[in-house]
């Protein structure tokens, strides 16, 4: 049996375009769909950006390659990938299931627990970085879904053009090939944007530092020989490669070696290690919305950080939102033509129980029953505890009261003749025998006498 004989309707789909976008280069693979061109990577500049920049905001002949190389060649700084990865991670740390009238469907979830589906929604992630997202679903040999994620540059989201070479103008238009789904992000220019520039400097600062740090870092060693010896100099050089390196000097009697500093070398130091921490900084706030959750502060208060982890956490909820909506609505099309029928149900993210606040609420809860005499469903205790309710629950309920009492002795005694339980007196011990007595003898007269006579 074929793949598309298994699934039927991803075959009359794929059949009204093209098939596969298949990539290779120059030498190998000829005849691919896409011709992929090595990265530009190192040495590129603010005027690199900034022409970048013009050339991808372009309204007549978008040129997306030079900013895209310096996107991926930002990324490549540890303290930006840590941060898109964190903010990336607490969408990707969710587990998502598909339910169908609240139960889950077990066809369409063995799918997405597959390795395809963590991949996706990560570059369907990068989609706020980049500006955009551009994959092709197609099944695969064994079965499976899985996805071919476009290169960027090779792709004009305006024009909605596939180029066969990164700097072509023309291209083959997205209806050729019906099997695509494009991701947009909330800015055409993605973070990515706003955080190269900062890469930039501090790459800059930093080679800078270390130039520094070598020069300076390291006493200076002043030879003098005497210039009448022409064998003085070459005996000195030759002692002072066999001494190690760092900086050497060596001068003939009579002359002198002096350093002009802006300042002293400690002061200078800590200006390249500011101007690197604020680099840092200025790339937490334009992905995390803050800086005290990933680098900490002398100012730093506990309030504070729970202020901008606060916003954080609002930033992630905006990307799991859109995940689901990805899910729910523009991939429906595409999982019918996969032949998965997600009709009549939903994706949800499965909610893991906070120990911590399962306990605070079984508290609450015991306060509301025992302290306060509160009347409370045991379906909604059930739920609140997130507790799995037995499937002979009525059975264990039973013997639960008649175990209650069975330990209780007067609990027969308490009982009238009409089978009720009799209600204890107010403010007496339960677990004691009340006196009937009481209630054989009428009040006693409240006025001077008991009877006129």
């Amino acid at each position: 049996m074929s793949i598309f004989s298994k699934f039927p309707s991803f075959r009359n789909k794929a059949s009204k375009g093209k098939q596969r976008i298949t990539e290779g280069s120059n030498v190998t693979r000829p005849g691919a769909t896409i011709i992929l061109t090595q990265a530009q990577r190192f040495g590129i500049g603010l005027d690199d950006y900034m022409q970048g920049i013009r050339s991808m905001e372009n309204v007549d002949f978008t040129q997306r390659v030079k900013i895209y190389d310096i996107y991926s060649e930002s990324l490549m700084d540890p303290h930006l990938f840590s941060v898109v990865q964190k903010r990336k991670s607490g969408v990707l740390g969710r587990k998502i299931e598909f339910r169908r009238n609240g139960i889950p469907d077990d066809k369409v979830n063995e799918q997405i627990s597959s390795p395809w589906f963590l991949r996706f929604l990560g570059d369907a992630l990068d989609a706020e970085y980049w500006g955009f997202t551009l994959v092709q679903f197609y099944i695969n040999k064994k079965g499976w879904i899985d996805y071919y994620l476009v290169p960027r540059k090779h792709v004009d989201p305006v024009l909605r053009i596939i180029k066969t070479r990164q700097n072509d103008i023309n291209g083959e238009n997205f209806d050729e090939y019906p099997d695509l789904l494009m991701i947009q992000g909330k800015e055409p220019l993605g973070i990515l944007a706003r955080t190269a520039p900062y890469v930039i400097y501090k790459r800059g600062t930093i080679g800078d530092w270390a130039q520094f740090s070598e020069i300076f870092g390291m006493p200076v060693r002043k030879y003098i020989y005497d210039a009448a010896d022409p064998e003085a100099l070459t005996a000195t050089m030759d002692a002072a490669r066999n001494q190690g390196g760092g900086s050497t000097y060596f001068c003939p009697e009579g002359s002198n070696l002096d350093f002009v500093e802006t300042g002293n070398t400690t002061g200078s130091s800590e200006l390249y290690s500011t101007f690197v921490d604020r680099c840092n900084a200025e790339l937490s706030k334009a992905v995390l919305g803050n800086t005290l959750t990933t680098e900490a502060s002398e100012t730093g208060t506990q309030a504070l950080g729970t202020v901008h982890n606060k916003v954080e956490q609002e930033l992630v909820e905006q990307d799991a939102l859109g995940i689901l909506n990805l899910l729910n609505y523009d991939m429906t099309d595409q999982f019918a033509a996969l032949g998965v029928n997600t009709q009549g149900g939903e994706f949800v993210y499965v909610e893991e129980a906070d120990l911590e606040q399962v306990k605070v609420k079984a508290e609450l809860l015991e306060k509301a029953v025992n302290v306060f005499n509160l009347p409370l469903d045991d379906d909604y205790l059930y739920e609140q505890l997130n507790i799995e309710r037995p499937d002979n629950y009525e059975q264990l309920k039973a013997e639960m009261e008649e175990k209650k009492k069975a330990d209780n002795p007067f609990a027969q005694m308490m009982q009238s003749s009409t089978g009720k339980d009799v209600p204890f007196d107010k403010g007496k011990d339960p677990q004691q025998p009340q006196n009937r007595a009481n209630s054989f003898f009428a009040d006693a007269p409240h006025n001077n006498g008991a009877l006129d006579w």
